[in-house]
């Protein structure tokens, strides 16, 4: 059976993570459950990544719509944000791991600014991996801020319109500064993008299940890579194809590489892979 080359591996994943609320409704919980259910999941998933050798993981934790959601469950997303910046500090500094946060973090009430900022700051040299957590996010909001900006400049004559481009629009997204995403994650039945990394999901391999979020398992997350490695895209930008891209890289690229590969019809090779990246179990 032919292994999946190492190279292979997505350096760059995103998730939507969808189905919080259904989860909870099916067992006649509150919303509220549903999304701490989720934040568990979150941390079982950062931290698979990161034994794995993901470089940039970015999770679609909080979108520009979701202010719109009644006032309760919104103060209780942002109060389960809080919870895991705390209690994962610790494991995301000592994993040499950096968080960013996408999106119009201003509108992010003070107790969870009090806490992330300081992170994204004390985790800023970080270099094995990147974890983005979009946050009052919107690739749409974000496009049309990046194109204001530009806008601007060429008014003030700073700026050249006729070379702004596809590569200057990219450089001002802040999604885009841990790299394109290679592989795009959505749970929860739906199959549709939701206005998340629109720009750079442009040439993503795409990958919809049906389970909702708080269910995502690391299997799940295998058999989304597995699939990935196996499929062979007709086009591919530069960056994937020269091996660059996004993130910080480091000892789970190396494990992976050194032993060989993921098996892309066998996804709980990647289990194998990642119970001999250390013992450590936190983010």
């Amino acid at each position: 059976m032919n292994l999946v080359e190492a190279r292979n591996l997505p350096r760059h994943v995103g998730i939507i993570m969808d189905g919080n609320g259904r989860w909870a409704e099916l067992r006649g919980e509150p919303r509220e459950a549903g999304h701490k259910a989720g934040s568990a999941a979150v941390r079982r998933i950062v931290r698979v990544c990161r034994r794995l050798g993901v470089e940039a993981l970015t999770l679609y934790a909080f979108s520009e719509q979701n202010w719109a959601r009644p006032r309760n469950e919104v103060d209780a997303l942002m109060g389960l944000l809080r919870e895991f910046l705390m209690s994962e500090r610790g494991e995301i500094l000592e994993n040499d791991i950096r968080l960013v946060a996408i999106g119009d973090i201003s509108r992010l009430p003070e107790v969870v600014r009090e806490v992330l900022d300081p992170l994204r700051k004390a985790s800023s040299a970080n270099m094995r991996m990147t974890l983005a957590l979009a946050l009052s996010y919107g690739a749409r909001e974000e496009i049309a801020a990046a194109a204001r900006e530009l806008a601007m400049e060429a008014v003030a004559g700073r700026l050249d319109p006729e070379a702004i481009d596809g590569a200057l629009l990219a450089a001002r997204l802040p999604s885009l500064s841990v790299g394109e995403p290679d592989l795009i994650i959505r749970t929860g039945g739906e199959q549709r993008l939701s206005n998340f990394l629109l720009y750079g999901a442009a040439y993503a391999e795409l990958s919809f299940t049906e389970r909702l979020w708080p269910d995502f398992t690391e299997d799940d997350l295998f058999a989304a890579i597995a699939t990935y490695q196996q499929r062979d895209s007709a086009v591919e930008p530069a960056y994937r194809a020269e091996g660059s891209g996004g993130g910080g890289g480091g000892g789970g690229g190396e494990l992976v590489a050194a032993r060989g590969a993921i098996d892309g019809a066998r996804p709980w090779r990647a289990r194998e892979l990642a119970s001999h990246n250390g013992s450590r179990t936190g983010v």
